[in-house]
């Protein structure tokens, strides 16, 4: 390992957890994330990177899923009120939260991108006394918010990486960009700053998440694959109340449409080329016992192996729709509230994260890759990268849990702050010096 790097790396562990703390006291969900990117394009801005943020980073017209116009104003307002720097977050109206930062070397060299996903999830924090968040002061202090899949463990990681990198830019050849993401769950915030421009000429990409299939703190796995593509939709159908006693022939049933919608996506044929998805999650409906509702909603997603199958599935998904509608008499519209595209990490690069995993000595099991069977924005990026002629790999660091992703218990050994930084600075390093 360079010295330069080793000395860096061991530098800023002390205060990895902090900025973590911090993070995970403050939590923002997908599009209202102001405080967090706030504090991240400030730090980037001292350390020399390029910053690219508003609507340079994120197209408008791709955002999915956004909250309304309101509760962004309120989000806003708390952002400023827990420390965010007020310009700034003007400069996000809109829930324009994600940017990226770039830093260019000088020379003959690859251009690469790491990214790190923001966003918290719609969870409230457990009240637990022996809940260390709670013991430790650093519990989310925002209702209904909560850092359960580890994003502040890898903003602060970003954070830490870029200060690294800063440091040595003169052992450095080529680019590097930094992607702060947005709105991860719910799989919303790639592909609009895709759109933007985010991975346009990028020659190798990184990304990378705490814990998930590395459940223990000894473990890494290098590359990823079998990404599952994903369609998020609303289906809302609409139809003409009328009193059920006396005159139903007056009524159009959307709850009706709803259901015949529901069973027969459920009886989608599934394809030969490979697995695929579908759940409807939710169906609200009606008005009361003797009213001809008037008005239902699915909410409901389809995954597949490949973006063409998830294209099939969602495909499917529109036909039904619009053939229960049709049936009972009743208007129907879609509302696409999320999505993502498959993809697979480049075994190439997985061993180099894998010889450099090795090297560090303090991972007891080295996955070189394994498949993932679910979905992760990031997947949209290195799949884009990839259709022009790019590499990328997507690495999960081990940690012991105190409960699982998404749980109101859900904390991480923050020693897996350190090993991920020292491992993506290895990964940074090896691509970019001179």
């Amino acid at each position: 390992m360079n010295q330069d790097l080793k000395k860096k790396v061991e530098e800023l562990i002390p205060n990895l957890a902090k900025v973590r703390r911090d993070l995970h006291k403050h939590p923002e969900s997908g599009w209202t994330e102001f405080r967090t990117a706030s504090m991240a394009i400030k730090k980037m801005q001292q350390l020399g990177y390029t910053i690219t943020m508003g609507e340079k980073a994120v197209c408008r017209e791709a955002m999915m899923g956004v909250p309304s116009a309101d509760a962004l104003k309120a989000h806003m307002e708390r952002a400023i009120a827990q420390g965010a720097d007020p310009e700034l977050v003007a400069k996000m109206e809109g829930g324009m939260t994600g940017f990226w930062a770039d830093m260019d070397f000088g020379g003959e060299g690859p251009f690469l991108a790491v990214r790190f996903d923001m966003d918290c999830n719609d969870v409230t924090e457990c009240a637990d006394a022996d809940h260390r968040p709670n013991v430790e002061g650093f519990a989310s202090v925002n209702k209904g918010a909560m850092h359960a899949c580890g994003h502040d463990g890898h903003v602060a990681i970003g954070l830490a990486l870029a200060e690294v990198v800063a440091s040595m830019r003169d052992q450095f050849k080529g680019k590097i960009r930094f992607i702060f993401q947005p709105a991860e769950e719910g799989v919303r915030g790639a592909m609009p700053m895709e759109k933007a421009g985010a991975v346009v000429g990028v020659d190798e990409i990184f990304g990378m998440h705490i814990g998930f299939q590395a459940n223990n703190i000894g473990k890494v796995i290098c590359g990823t694959k079998n990404f599952l593509a994903t369609t998020k939709a609303d289906i809302t159908f609409t139809g003409v109340p009328a009193h059920a006693g006396n005159a139903p022939e007056e009524g159009k049933n959307a709850l009706l449409s709803a259901a015949t919608a529901l069973l027969n996506m459920h009886a989608i044929p599934r394809s030969g080329k490979g697995d695929t998805r579908i759940t409807v999650g939710k169906l609200n409906g009606g008005e009361g016992r003797n009213v001809i509702p008037p008005k239902a909603v699915l909410v409901l997603e389809t995954r597949g192996i490949t973006s063409a199958l998830d294209e099939y599935m969602f495909g499917e998904v529109r036909r039904i729709a619009k053939a229960a509608a049709e049936m009972w008499g009743c208007g129907y519209s879609i509302d696409i509230k999320g999505g993502t595209k498959s993809g697979e990490s480049d075994l190439e690069v997985a061993k180099v994260v894998a010889e450099e995993a090795r090297d560090m000595g303090c991972f007891k099991e080295v996955i070189e890759e394994q498949n993932f069977g679910a979905s992760e924005d990031y997947s949209h990026f290195m799949s884009t990268v990839q259709a022009a002629g790019g590499k990328g790999t997507y690495v999960q660091v081990g940690s012991t849990l105190r409960a699982g992703h998404h749980n109101s218990h859900f904390d991480f050994d923050e020693q897996t702050l350190a090993n991920a930084l020292e491992l993506m600075s290895r990964c940074v390093y090896r691509t970019l010096a001179k």
